[in-house]
Order: structure tokens, then C-alpha cells, then sequence
């Protein structure tokens, strides 16, 4: 080796989690030993979670995927296309020949001309983005925009906080959290709502629970009992899909008792008086409404309290999936907007919102333009493209007939998974690029193998705006994704002209101004371990909505739904739900500590499969002896592979809860179409199903 990989140490960011922890790696002989984080770092304060401390194997596992593969069967029906790369194409095994990089994107290159000039641009789409870097997540819209004349540009924001995004978008003008963690620790009491925060955001848990044990000042409102309980001074476990029932009696409760800011709303909002009516009027909005749903009537004097305290005291309201993931997720998240706007807990130290995002890279994604609705900067596209569910859709009605998947494991963490094996079969071409033969690189007829985030440089913003600009832990001859969609590009007849990642980031701090104008590569070297937040001009901004919001009038505004009874609390109410039988159970999923999604990278990692090998689905002690150790679960839409059951008491009696990170286990084939009626994140929190006893 050469004195450039001998013994070094190198400060990056974490590759999991949207929380975007600062790391440094040690790294000896171009291999990554250890990686830590450093006493002094801004979001890590020091400590990694199992994932961020071990979990780099996968760096270096033996399956990455290092040359590019060419399916042999699409090379047959593609023969004019074969003649021309014969020569170039080289043995791999059954399945797929390989080539060099050269090659593999000239074939690309050729079977998207053909279908560009047959079906037209918008018959292409293109899926993924949260995994890399904003470089290539900028690269990718662009090339779906520009190069391939498509519309359909899309994210896993689909499958997670695309409602918040447009929740809070729609009452504050912007979907971003709204202060930095350590505004933790100037906060006078704290509501965490649908999120499995020391499990999913283990570092940002960290500083919730310093403050809980010191404090005594935490709620938790969750469908289960999760792990951060044991801290929090309200534990309010509530129906499935009750979120917006418990959000809009914690306004009514603030309203009644006149506990809002008089001269915040009078200031700061518009269109109080009509939802304070609305909310007042509402038959469900009332507290009291939880005494007739048996099991959860002690949620009839708890919620009040929540929102007395919450009302009272400087406050921040923490959220995920548990929230977004549902039918009316979108109005859930305004509803948690309008409790921050009629109490002022917004626009200050201390007080605020923070959806905790999910993937790496989730909020730059969306930032650069990621989405079918919004070009870079949030600003309104050309033409406004299909969302994911949509282009199942069309995949299935021939109107799709190419994929571009970057990242993104399609076929195994969407719903409704039977249903997007057949949208894929009905394509004519699917071209991943990828670390690992996942899901859906099983199935494309072109595999790229890219660098990972500890092998390239690149900015990813974190779940709190903060922008943190990587730099590779070791040294990899694999093209980064951005490399790969440039050859592409020049060989359909484009101009890309980028040569390193900065050319591509000085061109996004140009047609993202709003955000980045001030973010240049020189800037946020220099605060690497701190990042930056954006909006970035001469300063970054760590708190949003100071003097006004980011809407046209600069006025928050107030969005009024209703919660509609149905599912479980229907059930209640009918006094069906608690009856004999294996049907009617209600199903909800997450994450477990040791793994990442769809495991791809954890798995990887021996110390983090182990501890976690196989999806486990929980249920409640009550239910023991029902349905025995091994089950399947089952709705119309298919069923999961065997599960093993864990009892416990922290499920509540006929509900169940289990992750989804093996593909094995096909959880995702027993979920339909149901999604947020404004966005179309799917409804993975709230599932009715059948248990099949093995």
C-alpha cells in the first residue's frame, strides 16, 4: 500500500439514520478499523448508537456489488443493443454477464433512447435519492427532468414524512424541523408522538431523556409501550389511528380552558376564531369522548393534562412514523402545528417541531428536488409528475416502461408488495444502482455498483436541517451515483459537465439559492464537525419562523379536520373488538435498534445480526396461548412468511407489532393501497389482520 492508506483518522458523518451524526473513522491500509465520535461533536455529543459504532462491515463485505452486471436475458431481447457490446461483455454467472462501467452505461444509454423516442419521456421514471448524497439525489432529478424529459421523479419521503412535509407546509410554509437538538435542553417539557425515538434516533433519545430524568417533563403518546416509558412522566398508550382524535382534544382542552397566546395568534396567525369554532363544535374533540372506548378510558383525564402542560410551559412536540404513516397523517401533522401556533411554542429557543426523518439523507433529497411536485428549493416544476403509488399504477396500465432505482428497495420496504411484482414484470427495463444485490436489484436488468457514503465526498442534510459534508473514510474506484447518471447523460445527448462532486453543489447552491446560496463547499469544510443549518446566506439559520412564517403573508394559518371513527376505535364503540378468534387483530411496524431498514447494510455487520437476525413480531401477554410461537399474518393482499412471536406486556391485547427489515419475511406483501389522502404514504401503522397459527 502506499503511505496515502496507512493508519489515519477521518471525520465524516454517519450513514443511517436522519439524525446525522459526525463520526470519525480510523482507518489503517484503506480498511475502516473503528469508528467513533469525538467528545466535542454538535450532534453526537460523543456517543454512537450500536448501528453508527459498528455497523461498517458492509464497506468491505464480500457481495458488494463491484462491477456492473447485464442481465442475459434482456440482452436477448434487446439483440440490436447485444451486437454492439458483445466484444465488451464478459462471463459472470447464470443470470448476468459483466463489462466495465464504459459499457454497462452505453447499454443503459441506448435501451432509454429507444424508449424516449418510442413511448416519450414521460414513459420513464426514476425512484430513490435518501441514501446518497445531495450531489447525486440533485443529479438524479436532473437527469429525470432534463435528460430523460420525465416528470416522475420520486423518494422513500413516500413511504415516510411526505406528510410532514405537507402538513407543515400547508400551516407554517415550511416542512423542516424547526430548531436544533440541543434545544433540548432549553425546552420546559416535551411531547414525543408516534416515534420509537431510543430505537429509531437513539442520539437525539439521549438528550430527551437527560432532560426527562432531570425534569420529570415528558409525554409519550404511541400505540405501544416503548422503550423511553420508563422516563417519561405520561405514558399514553392509545388506539390505532387515534392520532388525530387525541391531537385535536389536546386544542380543545387549550381552547376551552382559554390556555392559548392571545397576542401570538393575534400577531403571528390567521383564521383562529373560525377553527377555535370548528374544534369547539367538533362531537369527537372533547376528552370525554375516551370514556366510552374500553380499555383506554384513563386517556380521558391524561390527555388534558398533556395539553394543559404542553400549553403552559416552553414546548417541543417530537414525531415520526407513527404520525406520517397513516390515512390522515398529513392532517395529523397540522394538527400538531396548530397546538405550536395557538401557544407561541414556536419561533424561539427551546420551543418548536421536530419530525425525526428517517433516512441519511431523506431531507436533502427533498431539498434538491426529489419529488414529483417540487423542483429544487421547493419551487414548483414544469410539469408535476406522479407520485410512487401512481407509478405502480402505471407501471401495471403500460403507461411506465423504465426505471431508473437509485438506492431504494422498491420491492421490499412499499407496500403492497404482489402488487409492485407485477408492475415490475409489465417493464421493459430496471436499472439499479446499488451497493448489494438487494430486492430489487435482483430483478433489474442492470446493476451499477456505487460508492457508499464512507467511500465518497458530498453534503447530507440531517433531520434538523444541519448540512454535513462527508468525506470518504477510505478510497474506492467505484463511481459515486451522480458519475454514473453523468456518462449516462452525455451518452443520451446531454450537457452534464460535472467533474468532482463540488461542480455538481455549486451549481445546486445556484438554482437552490433560497437554502444553499451561502453553503459552499469551503464554509462547511470548515464546520464539519458543527455542520451548518440551512437556510445558509452569510449565517446558517438554527431556528426557523423567528419573526414570521414561511408563508406568502408571513402568517401561520390554522387547517381544520375532523377525525373520523373507524378501525379499532369503531370496533370498540360496536363492541366487536374484543371478541375470540384470530381475526381482527390490528398490526403495526417499526424499527428494531441493531438494524436499518431494509437491512442491506446491517445485516452485514456480524455484531448487529446477531443480535437480530429475523423479523419477531410482539404481542400481548394477554393473547398467550391463542395462536402459539410461530404464525403467519394474513389480510386479502397476501400474507408474511412464518413469524416468530414474542410475548410481552408492552403490546396492548389483540394488537401486534413487528419490524420489517428481512425480505424474507415479506410483511410488506400483507399491505394494500390504503395511504394519507393528500400524499399517499402508505398506511403501515394501522393494519387489520388475520393470525395464522403454525
Amino acid at each position: 500500500m502506499t503511505k496515502k492508506y496507512e493508519f489515519r483518522e477521518v471525520e465524516s458523518v454517519c450513514t443511517y439514520c436522519g439524525v446525522g451524526c459526525d463520526i470519525t473513522g480510523v482507518v489503517e491500509n484503506n480498511t475502516i478499523k473503528k469508528i467513533y465520535a469525538q467528545k466535542d461533536g454538535e450532534v453526537s455529543q460523543g456517543k454512537l448508537c450500536i448501528k453508527g459504532r459498528y455497523g461498517y462491515d458492509f464497506v468491505d463485505a464480500e457481495d458488494r456489488v463491484r462491477e456492473p452486471r447485464i442481465r442475459k436475458s434482456f440482452l436477448d431481447k434487446n439483440p440490436t443493443i447485444k451486437a454492439q457490446v458483445e466484444d465488451k461483455l464478459q462471463p459472470f454467472d447464470e443470470t448476468f454477464v459483466t463489462c466495465d462501467l464504459d459499457t454497462a452505461t452505453t447499454i443503459a444509454a441506448l435501451k432509454l433512447t429507444e424508449i424516449k423516442e418510442t413511448f416519450g419521456g414521460d414513459s420513464f421514471c426514476a425512484i430513490g435519492g435518501a441514501r446518497t448524497n445531495c450531489e447525486s439525489a440533485y443529479t438524479l432529478q436532473k437527469f429525470c427532468r432534463e435528460t430523460m424529459d420525465s416528470p416522475h421523479i420520486d423518494n422513500c419521503a413516500r413511504v415516510c414524512h411526505s406528510p410532514s412535509l405537507k402538513g407543515m407546509r400547508t400551516t407554517i410554509g415550511e416542512g423542516a424541523a424547526t430548531n436544533p437538538y440541543n434545544d433540548i435542553y432549553d425546552t420546559e417539557f416535551m411531547v414525543v408522538i408516534g416515534s420509537n425515538t431510543m430505537e429509531a434516533h437513539p442520539i437525539v433519545a439521549n438528550r430527551i431523556v437527560d432532560m426527562a430524568k432531570t425534569h420529570n417533563n415528558l409525554a409519550i403518546i404511541d400505540v405501544r409501550e416503548t422503550k423511553m416509558v420508563k422516563y417519561a412522566k405520561y405514558n399514553g398508550v392509545i388506539p390505532y389511528e387515534a392520532n388525530l382524535l387525541v391531537l385535536n382534544m389536546m386544542a380543545y382542552v387549550i381552547i376551552n380552558e382559554e390556555l392559548y397566546d392571545k397576542s401570538f395568534i393575534a400577531n403571528r396567525t390567521k383564521g383562529f376564531e373560525a377553527y377555535k369554532e370548528q374544534i369547539l363544535g367538533d362531537p369527537y374533540a372533547n376528552p370525554d369522548f375516551f370514556k366510552q372506548i374500553e380499555g383506554y378510558e384513563y386517556l380521558a383525564k391524561m390527555i388534558p393534562n398533556i395539553a394543559r402542560e404542553y400549553a403552559v410551559k416552553k414546548s417541543m412536540i417530537f414525531w415520526g412514523l407513527g404520525i406520517t404513516e397513516h390515512l390522515d397523517g398529513s392532517y395529523a401533522v397540522m394538527a400538531i402545528t396548530h397546538l405550536a401556533l395557538m401557544t407561541g411554542n414556536i419561533g424561539k429557543r427551546g420551543a418548536g417541531l421536530m419530525p425525526l426523518r428517517g433516512q441519511n439523507n431523506v431531507q436533502g433529497a427533498c431539498d434538491m428536488g426529489c419529488l414529483p411536485y417540487y423542483a429544487p428549493d421547493y419551487q414548483e416544476p414544469k410539469v408535476e409528475g406522479l407520485m410512487t403509488p401512481q407509478l405502480i399504477d402505471a407501471m401495471i396500465d403500460g403507461k411506465i416502461k423504465a426505471l431508473l432505482n437509485m438506492g431504494e428497495d422498491i420491492s421490499h420496504i412499499h407496500p403492497n408488495i404482489n402488487k409492485i411484482d407485477k408492475a415490475l414484470n409489465n417493464l421493459e427495463f430496471i436499472m439499479v444502482q446499488e451497493l448489494f444485490m438487494t430486492d430489487i436489484a435482483q430483478r433489474a436488468d442492470i446493476i451499477i455498483g456505487v460508492r457508499s457514503a464512507y467511500e465518497k465526498t458530498g453534503v447530507y442534510v440531517n433531520a434538523m436541517r444541519r448540512l454535513h459534508l462527508s468525506q470518504p473514510l477510505v478510497h474506492s474506484d467505484l463511481p459515486d451515483d451522480w458519475e454514473v447518471l453523468k456518462m449516462m447523460d452525455n451518452k443520451l445527448g446531454g450537457t452534464f459537465a460535472y467533474k468532482t462532486s463540488e461542480d455538481v453543489w455549486n451549481e445546486v447552491t445556484q438554482v437552490a439559492s433560497n437554502r444553499f446560496s451561502g453553503a459552499k463547499y469551503y464554509r462547511l469544510e470548515r464546520h464539519r464537525k458543527r455542520g451548518m443549518q440551512w437556510p445558509i446566506y452569510h449565517e446558517d439559520t438554527p431556528i426557523l419562523h423567528l419573526l414570521d412564517f414561511r408563508t406568502e403573508d408571513g402568517l401561520g394559518k390554522y387547517v381544520y379536520h375532523q377525525y373520523e371513527p373507524r378501525g379499532m376505535v369503531q370496533e370498540i364503540l360496536d363492541k366487536s373488538f374484543y371478541q375470540e378468534g384470530l381475526e381482527g387483530f390490528y398490526l403495526t411496524t417499526g424499527r428494531t435498534l441493531a438494524h436499518y431498514n431494509n437491512a442491506a447494510q446491517t445485516k452485514r455487520s456480524k455484531k448487529l445480526l446477531t443480535k437480530y437476525d429475523e423479523d419477531v413480531l410482539l404481542a400481548s401477554t394477554e393473547d398467550e396461548g391463542k395462536f402459539g410461537d410461530r404464525v403467519i399474518l394474513k389480510t386479502e393482499h397476501g400474507e408474511t412468511a412464518i413469524l416468530n412471536v414474542k410475548y410481552t406486556d408492552k403490546v396492548k391485547p389483540r394488537t401486534l407489532f413487528t419490524t420489517f427489515h428481512h425480505a424474507q419475511s415479506k410483511i410488506n406483501a400483507i399491505f394494500g393501497d390504503e395511504c394519507d389522502e393528500l400524499i399517499m404514504t402508505a398506511r403501515f401503522k394501522s393494519l387489520r389482520v388475520t393470525v395464522v397459527p403454525q
